[in-house]
């Protein structure tokens, strides 16, 4: 894994788990991989599996009033609306999943280079280290349920997931997507700051 497996554990389809992440909590049972396309009026995440097959894709209307972003499985099934409250200082973001689970989360505490964000709804605990671009995300009892890491330099923001709890995927898949435009969301807002000063 080199020098730096224990600040960002990104790893591709085909490669072995960050090691790190396995003697924590073991081999995952599936991973999955995200990449996004920036296009003309819409937001695109692709989410593939590790024979690089596309089982979802997410979709963001951009320059719409609600800022809204469906996610579909492969056979365009929906999955999930996310929906972004956009008068909020934190920008919280609700999610509603096609199974009628409900929850919801801001990025208030992203601030941190490490803490813990509840999600509200769930129970659960999204665990974030800023600076490693890495998250764990946990159940109400503690237990892991996957882990997510950034690639460090990429031109289509790619994200690994390693699902220790595969009957939570599509919710996982959610709560991921969700955090990638919260994170893109907060690089804007620091790139503009700077731009302006």
């Amino acid at each position: 894994m080199g020098i730096f497996s224990g600040i960002n554990r990104f790893h591709g389809a085909g490669q072995e788990a960050n090691s790190n992440y396995v003697e924590k909590y073991g081999q995952p049972v599936k991973s999955l991989y995200t990449s996004t396309k920036i296009l003309t009026l819409h937001h695109h995440i692709d989410v593939t599996d590790e024979q690089e097959q596309v089982v979802y894709q997410a979709r963001t209307k951009v320059f719409t009033l609600h800022d809204t972003t469906q996610i579909v499985d492969a056979a365009g099934n929906p999955v999930a609306t996310i929906r972004r409250k956009l008068i909020s200082l934190h920008e919280r973001h609700f999610i509603s999943m096609a199974n009628g689970t409900e929850f919801q989360f801001s990025n208030e505490l992203f601030h941190l280079i490490k803490d813990i964000t509840n999600i509200e709804g769930l129970g659960w605990q999204l665990r974030g280290n800023i600076l490693g671009l890495n998250f764990e995300l946990f159940d109400a009892d503690g237990s892991i349920i996957a882990t997510t890491s950034q690639k460090l330099i990429s031109l289509h923001d790619k994200y690994c997931l390693d699902l220790y709890r595969p009957e939570h995927e599509q919710t996982v898949v959610a709560i991921l997507i969700t955090l990638q435009h919260m994170i893109a969301d907060r690089e804007r807002r620091a790139s503009s700051s700077v731009n302006n000063n």
